[in-house]
């Protein structure tokens, strides 16, 4: 047993030494009922390009020698510059008619993260989040205090105005009109099984989230996540993409994790982190952990959605147990693959 232990060490050793050097990066723009006769060949196509741009604005960071914290983050930024993503200038509208945001990302040298939650008028909330991990003694901020914290950052501060896009404004309409949540990019609404009191949901919806996870040449981990939330929200509801070790995790001695989907189901399968928690427990490798999770936990449970994530060795998992996840990725051989539907 001794001499196999000896083995097993070695073997995670080398593994270590040969990831050196090597880059990976993962990104997601959401899960959710992704169908192709949902999809317009123009819409698509403006996807698949939003996807490339973003993933390459990370890699291209990796490529020169950057960290992977900055790699996740210039990821993720481009996501919420973007309009079709639900994060940043793409975010969706509450029920009373606002934007309300939430980002972290987080560390895997040394578990630092940083989050914040609830916020209407910071233009890059990822930017935000990782001043909150660097130079704060808190983990995570919201709402008005977080926009104190970010102007005092030198944080670009815009009028909630800036949020505003008529696409996301007729989803809202829709949503009111029909009394029912809906969830972003849908032409669908969210509503409650008579039978079970459960949520259920039509064709063409999906969970509007941006993340990224790097693993960068110095071999760090970390991920970062972003939101604009659920479509017609109330009460200042937080899902799971702030919440570290639900919807965002990384440490060096496992993998770097986001997730995607329905976040109170994340939130309570504490999604992130017990995958890495397999993969340090058990041994599994990331795949298995991942899909375990996200294929077996959340499904028995009835939450919907996905995760990307990268381990310490550069190897790449992409699970969803839904139609369809945005996604994309370079591995450490340097090839790319952007993907949508289930079947590609």
């Amino acid at each position: 047993m001794k001499k196999i232990f000896v083995l097993m060490m070695l073997t995670g050793l080398v593994q270590g030494l040969c990831a050196q050097g090597k880059t990976a990066i993962v990104i997601h723009g959401g899960a959710g009922t992704i169908t192709r006769k949902n999809m317009s060949a123009e819409m698509e196509k403006a996807y698949r390009e939003g996807l490339f741009t973003a993933l390459q604005k990370g890699y291209a960071v990796l490529k020169n020698g950057g960290s992977s914290l900055d790699a996740v983050e210039a990821a993720v930024m481009e996501m919420e510059n973007n309009p079709l993503f639900n994060a940043g200038k793409g975010a969706v509208f509450t029920h009373e008619g606002k934007n309300e945001m939430d980002a972290a990302i987080m560390n895997g040298a040394n578990l630092a993260a940083g989050a914040i939650a609830g916020v209407s008028t910071i233009r890059n909330p990822i930017r935000t989040a990782r001043k909150v991990m660097e130079n704060s003694e808190h983990v995570m901020l919201t709402g008005k205090g977080a926009e104190e914290f970010a102007a005092s950052q030198g944080e670009a501060i815009v009028d909630p105005s800036y949020f505003y896009t008529e696409k996301r404004w007729e989803g809202l309409q829709r949503a009111l009109k029909a009394e029912k949540t809906e969830l972003d990019h849908a032409d669908t609404v969210r509503k409650t099984s008579p039978k079970t009191g459960y949520l259920i949901f039509d064709e063409g919806k999906k969970f509007g989230t941006v993340g990224a996870v790097a693993l960068d040449k110095q071999g760090n981990l970390a991920a970062a996540t972003s939101t604009g939330g659920m479509t017609n929200k109330r009460w200042n509801r937080v899902g799971d993409a702030p919440i570290i070790g639900a919807g965002t995790y990384a440490n060096n001695a496992t993998c770097a994790v986001s997730a995607t989907g329905h976040g109170e189901y994340f939130i309570r399968s504490v999604v992130a982190y017990d995958i890495s928690a397999l993969m340090e427990y058990k041994g599994l490798p990331l795949k298995s952990a991942a899909n375990e999770v996200v294929m077996q936990k959340l499904v028995k449970r009835g939450g919907e959605g996905g995760v990307i994530a990268v381990d310490k060795n550069g190897h790449i998992a992409m699970p969803f147990n839904s139609e369809g996840m945005y996604r994309a990725s370079i591995d450490t051989e340097g090839k790319m693959y952007i993907g949508i539907y289930k079947d590609e």
